[in-house]
Formats: C-alpha cells, sequence, structure tokens
C-alpha cells in the first residue's frame, strides 16, 4: 500500500521530543493535558488520510496506527485507554467505516493498549474541513456523548483520545469535555496528521 520511501516518512516525528519547549506558548487544545502527532497535514499526510477517509483504502489503516503507536510508544505519554473520536452513525453508514476507530484498533493493538468505543456522536455535524476556524467550535459544540452504559470504562481513568488529524482542536476539545464529565482524571490526544 505505502512504498518504502513513503513508510519511513509516517515516522518523520518519532525522533523529536514530546510536548513543548519550556517558553514556548502551548497550542495544545484545553482541557487536553497533551497531544502528540505523526505527520504534518501536507503532502504524504493529507493523501494517506484522504485514500484512507474518502478512497476508502482500509489497508491505509494498519501502517497509519503503527505509526501512532510508535510515536506514541516514543513519547512515554501516558494513558489507560485509547478512545476514538467517532463518526456519527449516518456517516458511518455512507462511508462504511469510521477512520478514527480504525485507526485507534491498529494503534491499541501494536502499543498494547486497549481500546473502548466510549464516545458517541450526540448529533450528525457538518465536515469540519468544509468550515473556516471560527465556525469549527461551534460545529462540534455538544455533539459528543459518553452513554451511560460506558462510563465506567473512563471513569478514574487517563483517557487518550484517536483522531486522523488536528487542525483548530475544536473536536478533541469537545471530546475532552465530555470525557472528563464522565469522570476521567486524564485526557490526552493523538492523531496520525496535524495541520500547522
Amino acid at each position: 500500500m505505502l512504498c518504502h520511501a513513503c513508510e519511513a516518512a509516517l515516522d518523520v516525528r518519532l525522533g523529536l521530543p514530546p510536548g513543548v519547549a519550556v517558553g514556548v506558548p502551548s497550542d495544545v487544545p484545553l482541557p487536553l493535558v497533551a497531544h502528540e502527532w505523526c505527520i504534518p497535514y501536507a503532502g504524504l499526510g493529507r493523501a494517506a488520510i484522504h485514500a484512507l477517509k474518502y478512497g476508502g483504502e482500509r489497508r491505509l489503516a494498519r501502517p497509519l496506527g503503527n505509526a501512532l503507536a510508535r510515536r506514541w510508544t516514543a513519547c512515554g505519554m501516558r494513558g489507560d485507554l485509547f478512545v476514538p473520536v467517532p463518526v456519527h452513525r449516518e456517516r458511518l453508514r455512507e462511508r462504511g467505516f469510521d477512520q478514527a476507530e480504525l485507526l485507534a484498533r491498529e494503534a491499541g493493538r501494536a502499543a498494547g493498549v486497549p481500546v473502548a468505543g466510549a464516545l458517541v456522536r450526540a448529533r450528525r455535524t457538518g465536515r469540519q474541513a468544509d468550515l473556516d476556524r471560527a465556525g469549527r467550535a461551534g460545529n462540534v459544540a455538544g455533539a459528543f456523548a459518553v452513554p451511560p452504559s460506558v462510563t465506567a470504562r473512563v471513569s478514574g481513568r487517563w483517557v487518550v483520545l484517536v483522531d486522523d488529524v488536528m487542525t483548530t482542536g475544536a473536536t478533541l476539545r469537545e471530546g475532552a469535555l465530555v470525557i472528563y464529565s464522565a469522570g476521567a482524571v486524564a485526557v490526552s490526544a493523538i492523531t496520525f496528521a496535524r495541520e500547522r
């Protein structure tokens, strides 16, 4: 699915230190305690996400999920549970799969971290990619919920949200707020790509 050079490029940030250097303003969206990512959302990063998400190339979930696991492990990130940021059930029906769930399952398998679908889309939202930065926060406000049947899975635990790409951080912020309200002690995130 990926040539050798492209597979190596998935680890472009592998050797970089985690977090934000002391004295540099953090751009981690609060209330997340940390955010890590594998590759910029440009070139190969964008092409891989688009092929998976819109081209239906599910085979990409394994190498991209493995890259997530390598970055998570190399950074020494903490976390008890990987939780994918879900698509709405209508989008799931249209697409046939949830790319964040595929990535989380592969990353969890490779890193030895349990994965739980503890977050659901309570309402359908417009595509974040179609909105400007100001419109993204309003688009996802109140969009997520933790079903009562899985509250015990996140209560008292450090949850790591898993998604394909972070642009403004609005989606991760909303997901984190809901996970905290279900009793999580900390919420961080890892995404395959990040837009700068």
